[in-house]
């Protein structure tokens, strides 16, 4: 199994002891994923040191205050290092007032561009921001490939299958609640899916009380096969297959 997002640095335990837990878990490689410039330095450090991690070098919408050049100088040195495998989290995020949308807006555009220069695939982040987010990505990311992390649109996958995006399922597919997440999880083809977790965020309802960390992705995925009708060691093959595809893991 992979872990297809990750924020190592923002899990409790020591990256070691985080490594040696997925790899009981049967998670055989993880993507580590920056929001920052310390977070992605962090993941480029967790990846020099652990064969099974790999990195995503970007900034969040939420950390997007002021993006200028400079930022996006220090996200293209970062994305040079040879474990940087994508660029993002980028998006948009109009849930909480926390940054202008014109800076999350230029940051979202320029990492789009720093996809296409490097020829990495882009990890999206959204929330309550569906139809910009699409729209942008419709009109400047062609050519690019495109991962919808955490997936929170599923009265839009026709759409974004349709763009030839992949979709990302984390923890929060596994509430009873989220019922339509579910049932997007059972539509995905099997060459476009993925599983997350988003750790520290988002632990599956198996493990709800507990900090979430990359082992906990299996939780997620045996949620996911049941619901695709399929054994877990088909969706583990799956997944494995398109992550290595996409990252070159």
């Amino acid at each position: 199994m992979i872990d297809s997002h990750t924020h190592l640095d923002g899990c409790a335990p020591p990256d070691s002891d985080l490594v040696a837990e997925a790899d009981r878990a049967g998670v055989r490689r993880m993507l580590t994923v920056g929001t920052d410039g310390a977070s992605c330095r962090a993941a480029l450090e967790a990846a020099e040191r652990f064969p099974q991690v790999f990195a995503a070098i970007g900034r969040h919408p939420n950390s997007a205050t002021g993006f200028d050049d400079n930022d996006l100088a220090e996200l293209a040195a970062l994305a040079a290092h040879e474990q940087c495998r994508a660029i993002g989290e980028t998006g948009l995020d109009f849930y909480r007032d926390r940054t202008p949308p014109h800076d999350q807006q230029r940051a979202f555009e320029a990492q789009i561009e720093l996809a296409k220069t490097v020829a990495k695939p882009l990890v999206i982040h959204t929330r309550a921001a569906d139809d910009p987010t699409i729209a942008t990505l419709a009109a400047r990311a062609g050519g690019v490939t495109v991962i919808l992390h955490c997936f929170s649109m599923p009265d839009r996958l026709d759409e974004c299958l349709d763009h030839g995006w992949f979709v990302s399922f984390a923890g929060n597919v596994t509430y009873p609640k989220a019922t339509d997440l579910a049932d997007a999880a059972a539509r995905v083809p099997d060459d476009r899916i993925l599983v997350e977790t988003d750790a520290p965020y988002l632990s599956p309802r198996q493990v709800r009380k507990e900090r979430n960390q990359p082992a906990f992705v299996a939780h997620t995925a045996r949620f996911v096969a049941e619901r695709r009708g399929i054994a877990y060691e088909e969706l583990e093959a799956a997944v494995e297959r398109n992550a290595a595809a996409l990252f070159g893991w």
